[in-house]
């Protein structure tokens, strides 16, 4: 389900969901219980808001003590930790396959780098 452009992950099935109808995807694996993870929340959230496009790039949250076979499934292992999709296969994004750690940084030029193809594919559209 989403709001505000975040799509709240609660099983492998609604990510797979997720990935059939969007073409790029990123998602935060976090924690309540992490510090860093709520640090990040506001600037992720934010980033959706700006760059999310229905159908083309999709930015979802995985609580990892709720969907542990998500996590499981992608050795999350840190959080939070940031991965990326193309047509629901782990992509780098700027030469990072994930990032861990609340990295404003890193995780704003991936969003922007999504953003941009997202917006090409909107005006080929």
């Amino acid at each position: 389900m989403a709001s505000d452009n975040l799509h709240h992950i609660n099983s492998l099935s609604d990510l797979q969901s997720l990935f059939a109808s969007t073409t790029y995807v990123a998602v935060d694996f976090y924690a309540d219980w992490c510090g860093p993870c709520k640090a990040i929340a506001p600037g992720y959230a934010a980033l959706a808001k700006q760059h999310g496009a229905p159908g083309i790039l999709a930015f979802a949250k995985v609580n990892v003590d709720v969907a542990q076979d998500v996590a499981q499934a992608y050795g999350i292992t840190a959080m939070p930790t940031f991965l990326f999709f193309k047509e629901g296969r782990k992509v780098a994004v700027n030469g990072e396959q994930a990032i861990r750690g609340a990295d404003v940084r890193a995780l704003t030029a991936a969003a922007e780098k999504l953003g941009g193809l997202a917006k090409k594919r909107m005006e080929a559209s």
